[in-house]
């Protein structure tokens, strides 16, 4: 299990076992000796227990955890539901923000450095309406970027449905 520690705003671990675990699963991002983990990743390892959280000498759980990353983010669960089913099919995804959307998504097995990702992954609820303005801002980013986008449209059980979008030349 990794032994990680909430740093100001961040999930941060300098164990062995978090880089071992990052080589095997590309979770998190090296940085200044150590591996940092995004919201999303440190509430899916914690959920799935691969990692404890500490804060001081006191160990956040799930919910304590999330309720810190909700402060700032408040779509924080509809964006772990996604990365979570995503992670489980195989996927390896990252954070995307210079491209305007949640997520960036690799194909299975790949090592984001190496390969450039599939898709830019854009997530709502299913009850949430989604500017269309916003929309095209995003298809023409992944576009440009040689990408397709890709709508996680999350249900109120939780479940994910994809929508892939792309140009089409005519």
């Amino acid at each position: 299990m990794i032994t990680a520690h909430f740093s100001g705003e961040k999930v941060v671990s300098s164990s062995s076992d978090a880089f071992s675990f990052y080589e095997k699963s590309r979770l998190g991002e090296k940085k200044n000796g150590r591996i940092e983990y995004s919201s999303v990743e440190a509430l899916h390892l914690v959920g799935s227990g691969k990692m404890a959280v500490m804060s001081g000498k006191k160990s956040l759980d799930g919910e304590v955890l999330l309720k810190k990353f909700k402060k700032k983010d408040k779509n924080i669960e509809l964006k772990e539901t996604v990365f979570s089913d995503l992670r489980r099919k195989g996927y390896i995804v990252k954070t995307a923000l210079k491209f305007g959307t949640e997520f960036r998504v690799y194909e299975k097995g790949v090592k984001p450095g190496e390969e450039h990702a599939l898709w830019i992954l854009s997530v709502v609820g299913e009850n949430e309406k989604m500017n269309w303005r916003d929309f095209a801002a995003k298809s023409r980013v992944a576009h440009s970027t040689r990408k397709k986008l890709l709508v996680g449209v999350v249900d109120e059980e939780g479940d994910v449905t994809y929508y892939e979008v792309g140009w089409v030349r005519t």
